[in-house]
């Protein structure tokens, strides 16, 4: 099967560095403006860093829409072989892999290369047309198991990852919604039983919140 069209490869969520700048001066009373000034400079510096370090490890991972959440959860598609064999390296300690092996571009050499690297491999395999709550589930508990450890979640271009640990991070981590689903819309636009299942989960849990 043909890989979807996906939006990009890199994306660090989170509010923009004026959006920063302008509660920091909120914070400290600060109505200089030579003073705002050199907090935009610095603070777009910051973020250019961070963006360039990103990008870097974006390709570093071989792998398509690679999106950090936290300094523990990073989302992405399927990485090659030779970055999966990277992966202790780079501090991670445990992979959610969320497609079938069956797909093309799985690396069905995978749970091997983790194992030599002491890395937990969790396989939910979900079919990309009929994702459900079990699913959602599945990947949930995982990632409460995990908490505390690096973990990388993909699937084949992080349709299923992005979307599935937003749901993780709303409901149960009882992060904003609108800022969670920053990591899913840098990606793609869910929409048939993707964006039903998003629909029906936050409904069951009582968040509001309008999947774009």
């Amino acid at each position: 099967m043909a890989r979807p069209e996906v939006r990009g490869t890199f994306s660090q969520p989170g509010p923009s560095h004026p959006t920063v700048a302008v509660r920091l001066a909120r914070t400290l009373c600060l109505t200089n403006a030579p003073v705002l000034n050199a907090i935009y400079r610095l603070l777009a510096i910051a973020f250019l860093a961070l963006a360039s370090e990103g990008q870097a490890f974006a390709q570093a991972l071989a792998a398509p829409n690679v999106v950090p959440i936290s300094d523990s959860i990073v989302t992405s598609g399927q990485p090659s072989a030779q970055a999966l064999s990277t992966l202790a390296a780079r501090g991670f300690q445990a992979v959610i892999y969320l497609a079938p092996m069956s797909v093309s571009d799985a690396v069905k050499e995978e749970p091997e290369l983790l194992a030599k690297q002491g890395i937990e491999f969790v396989h939910i395999p979900i079919p990309f047309g009929k994702p459900d709550e079990s699913h959602f589930m599945a990947l949930s508990s995982a990632l409460t198991r995990l908490q505390g450890k690096k973990v990388l979640v993909h699937c084949q271009v992080n349709m299923r990852a992005s979307s599935l640990v937003f749901l993780h991070r709303t409901i149960n981590q009882k992060t904003d919604p609108q800022r969670a689903y920053e990591a899913v819309a840098t990606v793609w636009s869910p929409q048939g039983p993707w964006r039903q299942l998003l629909v029906e989960q936050l409904a069951k849990h009582k968040v509001n919140f309008e999947p774009y």
